[in-house]
């Protein structure tokens, strides 16, 4: 199994945006002590790391964006399926080294290169291949600190934004600005930066909705018209959407700040018995001090009905209206009401509050499965902590960054209880191939895989998301 292959410049992972920026190939070009030229395929790529082999198929040691460099063993026999295995498995380039097998490229070599769309570069004899390693390891960490800078004062130029007289659209324009594209808060239809093209801005507009909806994902991302397109679930089912003609790798980074300046921008401001509630909460720093002992039960509710009418039949005044539906909290055991269909949490203490609102949201949905006036949550045990879907959606979030094939490895090293011989057999791969993988997993993850607890989160993630 092979990585799948990158995109030119930054990447093609599930969140669009590898760890670090990749070096691009024009930066190693440009290096006169290299002395690097650029023979055959596209001029354009991103190298995300060096391998240097002459193995007739180094294809399965591969993640995907390598500069792979050779001294002309591999490809000796078969240019056109060594080139085809290279790009099939995501290589971001092929590095010929001159002397001491060949005294020039191979022009079959060359063609494939061509052929398979995969940049040929001539080493010279004067240049160790050591030598282009460590300017590709130079070159990437001045592009992660330009990155990290960049992020910073996007982050900066935000907050300021967010404290002007009309802070939504002035966050809207800073972020347009940092991105270089243009922003869409849905629902209401205000943006900022360039028109787009009707293609980008219809499908941008279909992934505002999806992250939008009950239960859809967090974020989503597609392509369309040019353009790197994202969302950004807010809260209420609004949603932030991103379309940038480029992408770099901290855009997802500067539009998760702005996502959730946004939530605390536009979150609906409780009043009245909940506003008193809360002022006393945030106060005193303790539930209980807003509410009495209890118990209290959490409920959600959609019907076609009056939210304060069904407010003052559960005999409470603790409600939040919200488009499609009512969340309330009573010191009552609720009873089903006509014109309403009604998730109910398990008897809590005040200190419990969060985790009783997460159970009547999932029981509502059970509810609404099932057609019952009214479902109580009784789930036991850790299913009963965290719902289906919003199981899914951490696991989707967490795993986002890997590959299908990292994904698998993963899945099978956690199963194999760390075993790499093992691991390996299960998958057909070799085992120094588990090995790098992990390592690229824990990169992306940025994550201790030798940590019990982060293995232990990680496999409730697998067995979350499906293979």
């Amino acid at each position: 199994m092979t990585a799948a292959p990158r995109d030119p410049e930054y990447g093609n992972g599930p969140a669009g945006e590898p760890l670090t920026p990749p070096v691009l190939l024009a930066s190693l070009l440009a290096d006169r002590e290299l002395g690097l030229r650029h023979l055959a395929g596209p001029a354009a790529a991103g190298v995300h790391g060096v391998h240097a082999s002459e193995m007739p198929d180094p294809s399965p040691y591969l993640l995907g964006g390598e500069l792979l460099l050779t001294a002309g063993a591999g490809p000796a026999e078969d240019p056109d399926g060594y080139v085809a295995r290279l790009a099939g498995a995501g290589a971001a380039a092929l590095g010929f080294g001159v002397a001491p097998v060949h005294e020039e490229v191979p022009a079959a070599l060359a063609e494939a290169c061509a052929r398979h769309g995969l940049p040929l570069l001539e080493v010279p004899p004067r240049t160790p291949f050591s030598a282009v390693a460590r300017a590709v390891g130079r070159l990437t960490a001045e592009a992660r600190t330009r990155e990290l800078r960049r992020i910073t004062e996007a982050q900066q130029a935000l907050a300021a934004a967010a404290a002007r007289p009309d802070p939504v659209p002035a966050v809207l324009a800073r972020l347009a600005a940092s991105l270089g594209g243009s922003v869409a808060l849905w629902p209401g239809g205000r943006t900022a930066g360039p028109e787009l093209p009707a293609t980008a801005r219809e499908a941008l507009a279909a992934l505002l909705a999806r992250v939008g909806r009950e239960g859809g994902p967090v974020t989503a991302t597609d392509r369309a018209g040019g353009h790197h397109l994202a969302a950004y679930a807010l809260a209420g089912r609004a949603a932030l959407g991103t379309a940038t003609p480029a992408r770099a790798p901290g855009d997802h980074t500067v539009a998760s700040v702005a996502a959730v300046l946004l939530t605390l921008l536009t979150a609906e401001r409780p009043a009245g018995a909940e506003a008193a509630a809360l002022t006393r909460l945030l106060l005193d720093g303790d539930p209980s001090a807003a509410l009495a002992a209890g118990p209290w039960y959490a409920v959600h509710a959609r019907g076609s009905g009056d939210p304060q009418g069904l407010a003052a039949a559960l005999g409470t005044v603790l409600l939040d209206p919200h488009e499609g539906g009512v969340r309330l909290l009573t010191d009552r055991e609720p009873d089903p009401q006509p014109g309403w269909r009604l998730g109910v949490s398990a008897p809590a203490a005040p200190a419990a509050l969060a985790t009783a609102d997460a159970q009547a949201e999932r029981a509502l949905g059970r509810a609404e499965a099932a057609r019952s006036p009214l479902t109580r949550h009784t789930d036991p045990g850790f299913a009963g902590l965290v719902g289906e879907a919003e199981a899914r959606a951490h696991a989707e979030a967490l795993l986002g960054p890997l590959s299908p094939a990292l994904r698998e490895t993963l899945r099978g090293w956690l199963a194999h209880h760390g075993n790499w011989d093992r691991t390996a057999a299960a998958l057909g791969v070799h085992r120094n191939t588990v090995r790098q993988r992990l390592a690229r997993t824990g990169d992306l993850l940025d994550r201790n895989l030798d940590d019990p607890d982060v293995r232990m989160e990680l496999w409730f993630a697998l067995r979350t998301v499906p293979e």
